[in-house]
């Protein structure tokens, strides 16, 4: 009889405490794969472009719908997770997402892919809240946590870095379908993985609070409208019809402004969390390194394969430099931070 069985410790934690690795495999392993599939698909856009009769400004539409969709459900994807357990979101977020891979690599034009990338998307949102709270089960002790919590940033680093490189050799040699089927293996695996090992628990008090779902279509609904309102001033609609879209944002996301602080009982976002500086600070550095940063690989794939005429895999090697970079990076923050402090680390980050 083992020592845990003989203490009278329940099944939950007698999984946790005697496979900790295994459960890091799961959550690294979706970590990796949500993550790869946001970059993977940049230097496949021209292809994909000349395949399906994408314009230069709906071609955006394959990214901006699967990261659209993630941002917007990712909060409700945490609730859902509460109320119905880890086991089950993982396990529906994974299947979501593997299916929908099908789906975007057998797209027979434009707005299939785009159906199907919007159901990556919400498959990633469902399933990446998952693989923290895998984490903290893995390992209660706060160093080994840490240390964890490391190596999952550190995963999801390598997929963004090996997703472009990744995509021009898949593009090149197998064609841009297999950019998306790539996923079906590795999430087939892992699902039967994640089937077999991760157990149900018993609801937490943070279950039992109601869902947002209005929350969550009044902010992805408006998201979704700014964007369109957007590319619509870009040529792909005129502007008469951007600035449609564009009003129909603002009054979505006010609905949404007014409803986490009035209306929902348990809001998605509870606006007193930016009473706090260090909150504020930290959403407006990401929203900034996502404006600055995260839109470039799709200009930068336009530009190497469309201007510069490079092949699909070597375009994929031109994105090198800043996969390493973040490699790097990603290494350098998590000592200095404890040696500098949050602030001082992001402000160098910031000035490079």
């Amino acid at each position: 009889m083992s020592v845990t069985a003989a203490t009278g410790a329940p099944a939950a934690e007698r999984e946790r405490v005697a496979r900790p690795w295994l459960l890091m495999v799961l959550a690294c392993g979706a970590q990796f794969l949500v993550v790869l599939d946001a970059t993977i698909i940049s230097v496949a856009l021209p292809p994909i472009a000349r395949d399906l009769g994408f314009t230069a400004a709906s071609i955006g539409w394959v990214v901006t719908a699967y990261t659209l969709a993630f941002a917007g459900f990712l909060l409700l994807g945490g609730r859902l997770a509460d109320l119905f357990g880890t086991r089950a979101m993982y396990l529906t977020g994974l299947g979501l997402f593997t299916a929908a891979s099908i789906g975007c690599g057998a797209a027979g034009g434009s707005g299939w892919l785009v159906a199907a990338r919007a159901a990556q998307g919400l498959g990633g949102a469902l399933l990446m809240p998952t693989t923290l709270t895998i984490v903290h089960q893995a390992y209660a002790e706060p160093r080994r946590r840490a240390r964890a919590l490391g190596l999952w940033s550190m995963v999801g680093a390598v997929g963004a870095a090996a997703g472009t490189l990744c995509g021009g050799v898949l593009t090149d040699t197998l064609g841009w379908r297999w950019v998306f089927l790539v996923n079906v293996p590795i999430g087939a695996v892992v699902l039967a993985l994640a089937a077999l090992t991760l157990t149900r628990r018993p609801r937490t008090e943070a279950g039992r609070r109601p869902l947002d779902v209005t929350g969550a279509l009044l902010v992805t609904s408006g998201l979704v409208a700014l964007v369109y309102g957007v590319v619509c001033f870009g040529g792909d609609g005129g502007a008469a019809r951007g600035g449609w879209f564009l009003g129909a944002a603002a009054v979505l996301l006010a609905l949404f402004l007014v409803s986490q602080a009035k209306w929902a009982r348990s809001p998605l976002v509870p606006l007193r969390i930016f009473a706090h500086r260090s909150v504020s600070s930290a959403n407006a550095v990401m929203f900034g390194l996502g404006l600055g940063y995260l839109a470039s690989p799709v200009l930068i794939s336009l530009y190497l394969q469309n201007v510069q005429h490079f092949s699909p895999l070597r375009a994929g090697l031109g994105f090198l430099p800043a996969a390493f970079a973040v490699m790097i990076g990603a290494q350098f923050a998590g000592r200095l931070t404890p040696r500098w402090g949050a602030r001082r680390t992001a402000v160098i980050g910031l000035v490079l």
